[in-house]
């Protein structure tokens, strides 16, 4: 029963909005169909298919009967998340597209693997690695 390929994952966001917002216009997701779960929330697609899946902060009784009860505090979290990484494309474009929006990034290469990274953070402060392993850019 081996893995394949990560599916998606789900955020808690403080602001919702700004969140979509941010995946849509930043990153180029597109809103999709999502279940009628009994929460606020919204799941976004790439290829056709859903990869990050956003909800509210704030639980609520239809929020815990489908993800349970959320543990808050600075001792309860879900691990070490450092960051979570996209394989991307048209690196100058996208950076062009970061400064046109005022999105502050961190640019990195990985000459031995000829890849270019640009690293952001969300409106939640997770940050994200964009890798474009396009040797002509």
């Amino acid at each position: 029963m081996p893995l394949a390929t990560i599916d998606h994952y789900f955020m808690y966001c403080r602001d919702l909005e700004a969140s979509r917002h941010f995946y849509e216009q930043v990153l180029g997701f597109e809103v999709g169909a999502r279940p009628p779960f009994p929460f606020k929330g919204y799941w976004l697609y790439l290829e056709g298919r859903p990869r990050v899946h956003l909800g509210e902060a704030e639980s609520s009784a239809g929020q815990e009967y489908y993800l349970g009860k959320r543990e808050t505090g600075e001792a309860t979290h879900t691990g070490n998340l450092d960051h979570i990484a996209f394989q991307a494309s048209e690196f100058r474009a996208f950076r062009a597209h970061l400064d046109q929006l005022g999105v502050t990034y961190r640019h990195r290469e990985v000459p031995q693997f000829k890849i270019q990274q640009l690293f952001i953070k969300d409106p939640d402060g997770v940050t994200l690695e964009l890798n474009f392993p396009d040797p002509d850019l």
